[in-house]
């Protein structure tokens, strides 16, 4: 009583959709990485916002340092009583000039990485939420 007849029996077809990904759900950030990796117009309207935000951070950062790097010679200069206090021996404007400079450019630094990392972290979050 067998009604198996290998002639009848159907070969497997695998049945695709003809439009491909469209109908695939995307994981989020897929869409914003691929306009990344094909530099579409829009990957490059987002990796132009994350390159305007460095820019201006690091002019912020320059333009701190650069208002004490020359305001503070021009203040010594505007105020030769400044150059009466000794500190340690040391000419008041020799000690802030020659070594408190430093620690400023090492604080500046730690700021400029800090944010700029913020803002990347920011860049790859807006990716991964579009």
């Amino acid at each position: 009583m067998s009604d198996f007849d290998p002639e009848l029996v159907a070969r497997r077809v695998t049945v695709r959709n003809p439009r491909g990904r469209a109908t695939r759900p995307t994981a989020p950030g897929e869409r914003a990485l691929a306009e990344l990796a094909e530099q579409t117009e829009v990957g490059e309207v987002l990796l132009r916002s994350l390159t305007r935000a460095q820019l201006m951070l690091a002019i912020r950062i320059f333009a701190v340092f650069g208002f004490f790097l020359l305001g503070l010679p021009a203040l010594f200069a505007t105020q030769p009583g400044l150059a009466d206090y000794r500190v340690f021996g040391m000419p008041l404007p020799w000690l802030v000039l020659g070594g408190a400079v430093y620690p400023l450019l090492v604080l500046l630094g730690v700021l400029y990485i800090r944010q700029a990392e913020r803002n990347e972290r920011d860049f790859v979050e807006f990716i991964e939420r579009s």
